[in-house]
């Protein structure tokens, strides 16, 4: 009986220790190689990274404001499709599709009026024949223009 417990609390731990240790390098692939694509805009200091497969999906909301210039930049590992993001409004109206963009990693913008906008990431799936379900680390990074540094070119 003791056995039983002893590999319940073993499952238990490698249950939570390894998605941590698959996170933090997922964020470090964001912090290493996808916060030099926000260049020249200043990074907001947020990480957000996740380990997605083919064909999944998530959402992130994020608060914007008006007069500000923001670059959002997708980034995903080498070995996965292609990822498809949607900036949608919080009716869902599609702001930006990067589709229509060939699959552009960023987007530049400036808002009217501050608002909650959604952006939405899929991973597309791989037009190969394979066995294996593609899986790595997906970043989204926004950064923003600081104001101070366009008064500097004056």
């Amino acid at each position: 009986m003791k056995n039983i417990y002893k590999y319940v609390i073993i499952l238990l731990v490698l249950t939570f220790v390894v998605p941590t240790e698959s996170q933090a390098q997922c964020k470090n692939f964001a912090k290493k190689v996808c916060k030099l694509k926000l260049l020249p805009f200043v990074h907001d200091g947020i990480y957000n990274a996740t380990i997605l497969s083919e064909g999944e999906t998530a959402e992130l909301f994020k608060t914007f404001y008006s007069g500000q210039e923001y670059r959002i930049s997708i980034c995903g590992a080498e070995e996965l499709p292609p990822v498809q993001f949607q900036v949608l409004d919080a009716d869902r109206n599609v702001l930006y599709d990067n589709m229509n963009e060939d699959y552009s990693p960023s987007w530049d913008f400036k808002l009217e009026a501050s608002q909650q906008l959604i952006i939405s990431i899929q991973v597309l799936t791989s037009d190969e024949l394979n066995d294996d379900i593609l899986s790595g680390c997906v970043s989204v990074l926004v950064g923003f223009m600081n104001v101070e540094d366009s008064f500097d070119q004056y």
